[in-house]
């Protein structure tokens, strides 16, 4: 063999060995290395099978939350070791109240409950198609810890408010805007600006908003506790409005993902039974309510404490006074299975609904929402129909107390909180006959009037200047004492309004304020 014949050979052989060689280092040694670890894990899992005990856990479930104080039982350690009772792992969540988040970690399974204020949820909903969670239980009702405060010059009254300067400074997308579209769609704001909102990035902000500003600045600041309490240590600051005056607006709702609950209610009941537990541990063996509060100062403070901010005493005693948690009772009676006198979870869904709607906060782009959606009674109508009690002492209903009859004096002096936002009447030509469409207006009233239970109604007739005026002045006398008795047969009491007419301005129409006794 010649040589460059043997030179070729001994190349071809070579090449053929370095093939061999990175076949042998890059596919079959790391193959064999493969099989040999998913043989060593394979035994190694058997191991722990063998050796292992056995979880205490049937079910972990993510629930979607923030910081505020409302929730505070929902991490409480009551709350926990009831859900271990049951074999649950409860990971808390915390997203900072970024609502569109929490609901597509909703649809997508990275949580199975989560904690929404129905406004956010009709808000976050609005922009689906298929709404991926429904409300299974309500957790509690703010009751004064929100609300709309102003420096008192500047804005003595609701009234006052209405005006195209004026400016809500507020955390955008919060239960603090949603009291702001409250007031704008149940009193009169025809003058206001259509967008009036300066949105800031927390109540901290607001609370800078407001140290920058001046008294004649053209800003109401709507915030929660404690940082209401804040603006109002300056006594020049008042409160226009808080949430204790109204009902069905500002709610906490306890939601599911819609595939969880169709292959685990009976694990949601589960939750919803040891939350109500823990609830009631705070009222055990109290005779009232006073012990129930200070159960719950402790909680709030010690809440507060592990998200990093240090409440006062004082500070927790006015959230404690401040918030409503909902009870089992209460529960059944909002979804309709117990007699109550409470709003409807439907009813509570329309007004708020409503209130968005017209105040521009919803697109609707698919089309006019189904409130009924975005509720299921069936975990609490399951715990009803097994006669669930949290424990032997009774839970109660609270009902909002009929405002007590005033007197001529007392009347005089009520203080006018705003003017009603209500269509004109309309009466036959000359007369004090309600028509049919004054009638729908009194209707709605009526319903708008229901969630303000703790205002006084001024029916005000007001007078034409053209023609006789003591005619003018009678007719509207008899106009405001006609809508006055037409509401009294839509339940609103009696004692609770008074009509008043005789004021020459200018127009024919009735107007309709609420008021309240001085402090």
């Amino acid at each position: 063999m010649s040589k460059s014949k043997l030179l070729l050979a001994s190349i071809v052989w070579l090449l053929i060995l370095g093939v061999g060689v990175l076949l042998w280092k890059f596919v079959l040694q790391p193959k064999k290395a493969a099989e040999r670890e998913v043989q060593q894990k394979a035994e190694q899992e058997q191991k722990l099978r063998e050796t292992q005990g056995s979880s205490r856990y049937k079910m972990e479930i993510n629930l979607g939350i923030d910081s505020f104080s409302g929730y505070a039982i929902l991490r409480s350690e009551a709350f926990d070791n009831e859900l271990k009772q049951r074999g649950i792992r409860l990971n808390i969540v915390d997203d900072q109240a970024d609502y569109p988040r929490r609901l597509s970690d909703l649809e997508t399974g990275k949580l199975q409950m989560a904690v929404f204020p129905a406004d956010a949820l009709i808000k976050t909903s609005d922009s689906r198609t298929f709404p991926p969670a429904t409300i299974v239980g309500l957790i509690d009702e703010t009751n004064g810890a929100d609300a709309v405060v102003a420096y008192r010059s500047k804005f003595p009254s609701l009234d006052s408010i209405n005006n195209a300067e004026t400016r809500f400074v507020l955390v955008g997308d919060s239960p603090s805007e949603t009291l702001a579209r409250v007031i704008m769609h149940d009193f009169d704001s025809s003058r206001m600006a259509k967008d009036p909102f300066v949105r800031v990035e927390s109540p901290e902000a607001v609370v800078e908003a407001y140290k920058a500003a001046t008294p004649s600045s053209p800003r109401v600041y709507v915030t929660w506790e404690p940082y209401v309490s804040v603006l109002l240590a300056n006594d020049q600051v008042g409160t226009l409005v808080d949430s204790s005056r109204f009902t069905g607006y500002i709610i906490d709702t306890l939601v599911v993902s819609r595939d969880f609950l169709l292959k685990n209610q009976p694990m949601v009941e589960e939750f919803l039974e040891s939350y109500f537990r823990a609830r009631y541990s705070f009222e055990r063996q109290s005779a009232d309510d006073g012990a129930f509060s200070q159960k719950m100062q402790k909680l709030i403070k010690m809440d507060a404490k592990q998200s990093g901010t240090t409440l006062s005493d004082a500070q927790a005693d006015r959230l404690v006074k401040s918030i409503a948690w909902k009870n089992t009772i209460e529960n059944f009676a909002h979804f309709g299975l117990e007699p109550g006198r409470v709003m409807h979870i439907e009813d509570m869904l329309t007004r708020i609904h409503q209130v968005l709607k017209s105040t521009g906060a919803l697109a609707e782009k698919h089309g006019p929402m189904e409130l009924k959606n975005l509720f299921f009674e069936g975990p609490l109508q399951s715990l009803r129909s097994r006669n669930f009690f949290p424990g032997m002492k009774d839970e109660k209903i609270r009902e909002d107390a009929d405002l007590p009859k005033l007197s001529e004096e007392q009347w005089s002096e009520l203080i006018p909180v705003g003017t009603l936002r209500t269509p004109q009447l309309v009466f036959a030509r000359g007369t004090d006959r309600l028509t049919e469409q004054s009638r729908v207006i009194l209707d709605e009233l009526a319903v708008n009037l229901a969630s303000w239970p703790h205002y006084y109604l001024m029916i005000r007739g007001n007078a034409s200047s053209v023609g006789d005026l003591e005619a003018n002045k009678t007719l509207a006398a008899k106009r405001a004492q006609a809508a006055l008795e037409y509401l009294s047969t839509r339940g609103i009491p009696a004692v609770r309004m008074r009509a008043t007419g005789g004021e020459i301005t200018g127009e024919t129409s009735v107007t309709f304020v609420v008021g309240q006794l001085p402090f």
